[in-house]
């Protein structure tokens, strides 16, 4: 066999390698990272979803409810402004329609007001009202809130 003909067999087989090379370097690697669990809530959330569940005992009260399970469109661009994005607290109907979103600001939010605006913009863009407490309201003030949004609250 002549150095000519084995050029011929190897170069087809160099790029196989090749490709399958780097088709195996663009794979994302495998995720190994170590896994715990967590509270779905903090100590100040969850005051503030008692507080939600004893003010509204005929409505649905929902926590960290991701803005997708909220809003919808066919625009991928517009999707991306908001499928990474959770409502704190979520107020339905007992089918399950939305009436209000309702966000406690803690100070994480200090400096970022314009990001809650425009999380905000999102939402009501769609016709879902939102609330924002930077402490957990009494019942009294969390019901005149709702009240003062009085379309926020369709019949039960």
């Amino acid at each position: 066999m002549t150095l000519h003909q084995i050029a011929e067999v190897l170069w087809p087989l160099a790029v196989v390698l090749t490709v399958f090379l780097l088709v195996k370097a663009r794979r994302r690697p495998r995720a190994t990272g170590k896994l715990w669990k967590r509270t779905p809530l903090t100590k100040r959330e969850q005051g503030m979803y008692f507080r939600l569940k004893n003010a509204l005992p005929d409505r649905v009260v929902l926590a960290q409810v991701s803005f997708s399970a909220l809003l919808d469109t066919r625009d991928r661009p517009t999707r991306a402004t908001f499928d990474r994005k959770v409502a704190d607290f979520v107020i339905c109907s007992k089918a399950f329609e939305v009436a209000a979103v309702i966000e406690l600001d803690d100070e994480s939010h200090r400096g970022r007001e314009h990001l809650d605006q425009r999380r905000d913009q999102l939402l009501t863009k769609a016709g879902i009202k939102v609330l924002r407490f930077k402490n957990i309201p009494d019942e009294g003030e969390l019901l005149a809130a709702l009240s003062e949004k009085s379309d926020a609250m369709p019949p039960c």
